[in-house]
């Protein structure tokens, strides 16, 4: 099927190319997202006429693509999750669990659809960088860290331990010392062996 671009796609050509594309791909993505009409007589010359109007818009479009990607490019994010002893996530984090952590750190309006996710959804803990396609060739990247509950859970536990036996073991030092002290100051009792030559002389 051939279609007129609106907006410049990646190999396919710039905005006014008209590109041969399998009809799934226009009928499914191209024409709903707005990004391509069917090349007909009619699109053609309405095009033409209305050229400098679309050029305009699409960089408008590509200004406000770029404002995003500097909004929310290089931040680093971290998720919460359930996860085994090996690692293996209780479920899943998705494009939509990061989209979210996204939006609340930095205030943006990231779309779930926007998150470029090879494998459809993170399964295991670790470090990622995620990819955000903004569209009109405007990409973003966010790093993510998925880490354990329990895990965290564990280390704020440990650490109030840790704190706690540091306290006690100080304290404990303290009195020892104290006893010491005292030891050391208190007057020594005469011996029973001074105290019967005394008396005998």
């Amino acid at each position: 099927m051939h279609v007129i671009l609106l907006e410049k796609i990646g190999k396919l050509g710039e905005i006014g190319d008209t590109a041969n594309v399998k009809s799934g791909y226009a009928r499914n993505f191209l024409f709903p997202q707005g990004k391509a009409i069917p090349a007909s007589k009619v699109n053609l010359a309405d095009f033409e006429q209305r050229k400098s109007e679309l050029l305009a818009a699409h960089d408008t479009k590509i200004a406000s693509a770029q404002k995003r990607a500097t909004q929310v490019d290089g931040i680093v994010l971290t998720i919460e999750v359930n996860a085994s002893d090996e690692g293996k996530l209780f479920g899943s984090v998705g494009t939509r669990d990061i989209a979210e952590a996204i939006n609340t750190k930095s205030g943006g309006d990231i779309a779930k659809s926007e998150v470029l996710l090879p494998n459809g959804a993170i399964r295991e803990l670790g470090n990622f960088e995620i990819t955000l396609d903004l569209g009109y060739e405007v990409h973003a990247s966010v790093s993510l860290s998925v880490v354990s509950l329990t895990s965290a859970a564990a280390v704020s536990d440990d650490g109030s331990i840790i704190e706690e036996i540091e306290e006690a073991e100080a304290k404990a030092e303290a009195e020892a010392k104290a006893e010491a002290s005292e030891t050391d100051t208190a007057p020594v009792a005469p011996s029973s062996d001074a105290s019967d030559a005394e008396k005998s002389d």
